[in-house]
């Protein structure tokens, strides 16, 4: 019993200082800015628009097989869901709890990379695909508040893939893991029909900007610092 009360006191403690912990590595100001940085959201009458409406089919073609059920756990942004769905490819289980200086970094990226794709996506307000098609997404759930926001660029890819790009630092001997289940991320977005693949590449071009933003942070430096002495640490057990 009392191992148990330990345990139990041990987890509320590092689960109070962990949710102290996380901040978000750069004010809005200092972020990418995606309005600068991307070209134009695609129009119907575009040549790229093509492009966009053949991975449309494509990826209603994945929906009813296993690639689609993996779409639908990565539409998933919450913090657990990141942490367990990012673990496969980096080789470890990152919890907030077993590896808290990993997981404040992949929810530190998380939560400042709204600043990077917040200009592009207001200005530009690009019509979802499941709208414009009038069909379901393969997340009905969340089609009430997609609707609301741009389609353009994907804030999901550049998560996933800004993640991806500093997890492959950490982890080199998985750098290849690491980058195809973020490339992946990305495209479960078009599986899900609620992005076109145009707004999933361009979440990748504004991502590589971000995380080369993020080098320039000392906070971001110092996580990433406490994440690879921990990386270490437990790669050593």
């Amino acid at each position: 019993m009392k191992k148990f009360l330990s345990a139990l006191l041990l987890v509320i403690f590092s689960t109070g200082l962990f949710a102290q912990g996380v901040v978000r590595f750069l004010k809005e100001n200092e972020a990418p800015s995606s309005l600068q940085l991307l070209p134009p959201a695609p129009m119907p009458n575009d040549a790229i628009f093509a492009y966009d409406y053949s991975q449309y089919l494509w990826g209603k073609l994945q929906r009813n097989t296993p690639r689609g059920q993996v779409a639908v756990s990565d539409s998933h942004l919450n913090e657990d869901s990141l942490l367990k769905n990012f673990s496969p490819c980096f080789g470890l289980e990152l919890s907030k709890a077993g590896t808290p200086e990993l997981a404040r970094l992949i929810i530190g990226i998380s939560w400042t990379s709204d600043y990077c794709t917040k200009e592009a996506k207001e200005h530009y307000m690009r019509v979802r695909p499941f709208m414009l098609f009038e069909e379901s997404s393969l997340t009905p759930w969340d089609e009430a508040d997609l609707s609301k926001n741009g389609s353009y660029p994907s804030g999901h890819t550049t998560i996933g893939w800004a993640i991806a790009l500093v997890l492959a630092e950490i982890n080199v001997e998985r750098q290849n893991e690491i980058f195809k289940y973020g490339y992946e991320f990305g495209q479960s977005r078009v599986i899900c029909g609620v992005h076109y693949q145009s707004d999933v590449d361009a979440g990748r071009v504004l991502a590589a900007a971000y995380v080369a933003r993020l080098h320039a942070s000392d906070s971001f430096n110092e996580q990433l610092k406490k994440a690879k002495a921990e990386f270490n640490r437990l790669k050593k057990k």
